[in-house]
């Protein structure tokens, strides 16, 4: 990985830096796969319109919890190392021996910490804040869903043709070993969120997927391992969380390392079994057949709405409520029927893309924005194009969500015959979903449905872009990513 200063991603970190405040701005330094995100002291510090303007940078987005840089896949792991060696060591924190006076940096710390506190406490609505916390527990899994997901995927081929017998038992394992203990990680990241011990979080989550637990009968059902899933999980560590911080504040100190972590696994534990895997294995149940239902009986309908409303989704941040309800449609019946069709939206921006570069031939930095984006957005990394050319454009953005409607239509209408579609891991959508399909008609039909979702949403979203999507004078993006920048 190059971050000397002569790379590409030390020159956007180094332009980067002084935009956002400087180091001493800069409380915090994490990334997703397209974007960097900063903890910033004094958001009101940063220069949004300059950094949209530097080479390589997509885009800004900025919400409660962070300051984020669109930077596009790749090309944000060279910059945040980059940013982080410009960054140096973090100061220590300030001496408790008392001072005369405040210097001039301590007063504008402190300061930015009361904007910052200011704005969190403005946008933290129940919604959001629930959204954000759901992220934290389950987006940290998505590339073991992805691994194995794949790897599933490739040894069902392997199984289907014949081949490789001495391989696939191996594969098998591999690839079945996380999401037989997803739960755990699940009560770990919800533990760890909400203030708890995360190894008691995970401890008992674990009891949803112990094969004991079949020995155990609630409401007069015998329990089965599993059952719940990761909402049983989730419930689990959320119970274990509010038991340990009962206990934390009761239990004297000498005796706090012995009694507060038994109380917890015992308390939690007896209402995981006795309450919480029961309901959330029936609210689980609910969720897997009203998805099921919602396709089956009004596809080409329920595919338009989730097709052409995801894009949207995406760009408030409410997409992330889907995560546990994919995750609980994989643990019940191997894959998720909703990814698929979600999957269309960004075929649409794609085609959107393309229709804006045949359209607007002229214009250089555009088309090279294009060019740079589109390999990712086969791929099913749309936030490129999204924030380096339809969301710039404006109408774009929207013939693209018509073209993810028409593909999401598609999908639907074959889901209403009853020919399901789906994914056997969440994270990957494009092209590189291939790999993760299955369904109830054989891979080959599955495929081809899949195939023409995606061939359906390229020409809806070039159509209507290139008839009704590009204004008379079409302004240009804030800034055209260099090769290494764009992903």
């Amino acid at each position: 990985m190059r971050t000397d200063s002569s790379s590409p991603a030390a020159s956007t970190a180094a332009a980067i830096l002084p935009l956002v405040g400087g180091p001493a701005n800069v409380v915090s330094v994490a990334h997703c796969m397209t974007r960097l995100r900063l903890g910033l002291a004094d958001p009101s510090r940063a220069d949004e319109e300059a950094l949209r303007a530097v080479p390589g940078v997509l885009g800004v987005v900025v919400d409660d919890a962070s300051y984020q840089v669109v930077l596009g896949p790749g090309a944000v792991t060279t910059v945040t190392a980059a940013f982080e060696k410009l960054l140096g060591p973090r100061p220590a924190a300030p001496s408790t021996a008392p001072s005369t006076a405040p210097s001039t940096a301590d007063e504008l710390i402190a300061r930015g910490e009361e904007l910052r506190a200011a704005q969190r406490r403005r946008n933290a609505t129940p919604l959001k804040t629930a959204l954000r916390r759901l992220a934290a527990v389950f987006v940290p899994l998505v590339p073991a869903l992805i691994g194995c997901g794949i790897l599933a995927g490739v040894n069902g081929l392997l199984l289907n043709a014949g081949w490789l017998p001495g391989l696939t038992p191996a594969l098998t394992a591999i690839a079945s070993g996380f999401m037989a203990l997803i739960a755990v990680f699940v009560g770990h990241h919800t533990a760890k969120e909400f203030g708890g011990t995360p190894i008691l979080g995970g401890a008992v989550a674990a009891i949803v997927v112990h094969p004991g637990v079949a020995k155990v009968t609630a409401f007069g059902v015998t329990l089965a391992p599993g059952q719940g899933g990761v909402l049983g999980a989730l419930a689990a560590a959320l119970l274990a969380t509010r038991v340990e911080k009962w206990c934390r504040g009761r239990v004297p100190q000498t005796l706090d390392v012995l009694l507060t972590p038994t109380a917890t696994v015992l308390v939690a534990g007896l209402g995981t079994l006795y309450g919480l895997m029961y309901a959330a294995g029936a609210v689980s149940s609910a969720m897997g057949t009203a998805a099921n239902w919602l396709l089956a009986t009004t596809g080409p309908f329920a595919g338009l709405v989730l097709g052409g409303l995801f894009l949207p989704l995406v760009m408030l941040g409410l997409h992330q409520a889907l995560i546990p309800l994919h995750t609980t449609l994989i643990a019940q019946q191997g894959y998720t029927v909703l990814l698929p069709v979600l999957a269309m939206a960004g075929a649409g921006q794609v085609g959107a893309a393309m229709a804006v570069y045949v359209r607007l031939r002229h214009d250089t930095s555009i088309r090279t924005t294009i060019r740079s984006a589109l390999p990712a957005g086969l791929l099913g990394i749309g936030e490129p194009l999204v924030y380096g050319v339809s969301l710039p454009l404006g109408r774009p953005f929207l013939t693209a969500c018509a073209g993810g409607a028409a593909g999401g239509a598609f999908v639907g209408f074959f889901a209403l015959l009853g020919d399901k579609v789906g994914a056997t891991a969440i994270g990957p959508s494009g092209w590189a979903l291939f790999p993760l399909l299955a369904g109830n008609r054989g891979l080959g039909m599955t495929a081809a449905i899949y195939a023409g979702g995606l061939l359906t949403s390229y020409a809806a979203g070039f159509a209507a872009t290139y008839l009704f999507g590009i204004p008379d004078r079409a302004p240009a993006p804030a800034a055209a990513p260099s090769p290494a920048g764009g992903g």
